[in-house]
């Protein structure tokens, strides 16, 4: 009687769907897509051994909390992800908003993001808002370095404390932009945007982070 052996074989792990929504900072303007933070983040967890996709970006520079609100419901069905990230709010401190206005919809936007990694608040991932008011563009404009710090400082409290709420992670990227953002190695091109080797710096924060979520 003749026994045949059927080779073992390992099903191949399907890799986990990851959203990023944001602004200038999560599209990288002015860099290269392979430097994007969210690329970057995705690419450090695969070689840590988690399956993970690059990631659909849902970002533009410029955009407002209530414009990346509305270009969410604009885009098609966005399905459900295993793991999102968010950073928004820069451009609504430029254009001079309130803390109070910011506070709501950031809210409204966390709480789709945590929708689209199907309800769950521990596959969510909020980045603080960086400190554009050290870069040589904000000089060079006549800006109040002292004053976009507090403003941003109040911002990010607000973000923090939705987070908090919610039980979503969130990770002060504020700093590290604030001790190297004016420095010409982390700038890109326009003086104002990163270059790869910020959201390198901020990918390193995030990593442990996320690491920790989808390990």
């Amino acid at each position: 009687m003749t026994t045949t052996t059927i080779p073992h074989t390992t099903a191949l792990q399907p890799e986990l769907r990851y959203l990023a929504l944001g602004d200038s900072y999560t599209i990288g303007e002015a860099v290269d897509e392979a430097g994007r933070w969210p690329v970057q983040l995705a690419r450090a967890l695969r070689r840590e051994g988690i399956a993970i996709a690059d990631p659909r970006i849902i970002a533009a520079t410029g955009w407002t909390t209530d414009e990346l609100d509305a270009a969410i419901g604009a885009a098609e069905p966005l399905g459900e992800h295993d793991f999102v990230s968010l950073l928004i709010g820069v451009n609504n401190q430029y254009r001079g908003r309130t803390v109070d206005e910011y506070r709501v919809q950031f809210a409204a936007l966390l709480w789709r993001a945590i929708g689209f990694a199907r309800n769950r608040a521990d596959r969510v991932l909020v980045l603080s808002i960086p400190d554009w008011g050290v870069t040589p563009f904000a000089a060079q404009s006549g800006r109040d370095a002292a004053q976009i710090a507090r403003h941003l400082d109040a911002y990010n409290a607000a973000a923090r404390e939705v987070c908090a709420q919610r039980g979503v992670a969130f990770v002060d990227i504020t700093a590290v932009s604030r001790a190297r953002g004016a420095e010409s190695a982390m700038l890109a091109d326009d003086g104002l945007h990163p270059s790869a080797a910020m959201y390198a710096e901020w990918t390193r924060l995030a990593f442990p982070v996320a690491h920790r979520l989808l390990a």
